[in-house]
C-alpha cells in the first residue's frame, strides 16, 4: 500500500511516543504500508529534519527499526532539562574491551580475558551496567558461561546502523586466532598481570 498525506505524520508521532525503535516490520503493519511506502515516508521525515537551524531531532536507523532521537549540538540543554551529568569518558581499557566484544560477539568473559591477558570481569560489568552491552544467552559448553554482545545504546553512541558498519580491524580475527579454553579460566601469565586485576573502568 502506497503512502497517503497522514502517513509521515503518523510514523512521527508513533516514533516520539514509543521513544525507543521501533522496528521496521512493526511500524509497516501499524500504518498498513510496505516496506518501499515506510522507507518513503522515512524519507519525507529526514528532509524535515535536515536543517539544523530549525530542528533538534532526527531520524536515525537502528539494527532494522527508526528512532526519533535528539541532535548532537543540543545536546547540552537537554543534559540541563533532565538534569543529567555529563558521563565521564570511558577508559582505554574499556574501549579495548568494548571492541573485542563488538567484533567478536557474541563472547564469553574467558574469551575476553584470553584476548587480554587480564582479568576484565569489573569491565565487562560496567559496561553492562551503562547499557552499551548485555547478556546474549549462554553457550552451550560446561559451566554454561554467559555470552556478550553489544546493544542498540552502543550502535546509537558510535553512530552506527548496524553492527556490520563497524569499520575493518584486526580485531575481526581474534575470533580466528585465539583458541578458547573451557575446562576453566585463563591462567595469569605472571604475577604483574594480577595486580590488573583491579583495573579501573
Amino acid at each position: 500500500m502506497n503512502i497517503n498525506s497522514e502517513t509521515p505524520a503518523a510514523l512521527e508521532a508513533i516514533l516520539f511516543a514509543c521513544g525507543a525503535p521501533v522496528p521496521f516490520e512493526r511500524l509497516c503493519e501499524i500504518l498498513g504500508v510496505n516496506s518501499e511506502g515506510l522507507r518513503e515516508a522515512a524519507a519525507i521525515l529526514k528532509n524535515k529534519y535536515s536543517d539544523d537551524r530549525e530542528n533538534g531531532i532526527q531520524l536515525i536507523t537502528v539494527e532494522g527499526a527508526y528512532q526519533l532521537c535528539t541532535k548532537a549540538y543540543v545536546a547540552e540543554y537537554v543534559k540541563k532539562a533532565l538534569e543529567l551529568r555529563k558521563a565521564p569518558p570511558l577508559s582505554k581499557a574499556a574501549l579495548e574491551v568494548l571492541a573485542i566484544i563488538a567484533y567478536n560477539q557474541p563472547v564469553t568473559r574467558s574469551f575476553i580475558e584470553m584476548v587480554r591477558g587480564v582479568d576484565s570481569s569489573a569491565i565487562v560489568a560496567s559496561l553492562t551496567d551503562k547499557g552499551l552491552v548485555c547478556e546474549k544467552g549462554t553457550l552451550d559448553a560446561p559451566g554454561r558461561p554467559v555470552l556478550f554482545g553489544t546493544t542498540d545504546a552502543f550502535l546509537r553512541c558510535f553512530g552506527l546502523e548496524s553492527i556490520e558498519d563497524l569499520p575493518k580491524t584486526e580485531l575481526q580475527m581474534a575470533g580466528e586466532q585465539v583458541a578458547l579454553d573451557f575446562s576453566g579460566e585463563p591462567e595469569n601469565n605472571n604475577e604483574e598481570e594480577k595486580g590488573n586485576n583491579n583495573e579501573q573502568q
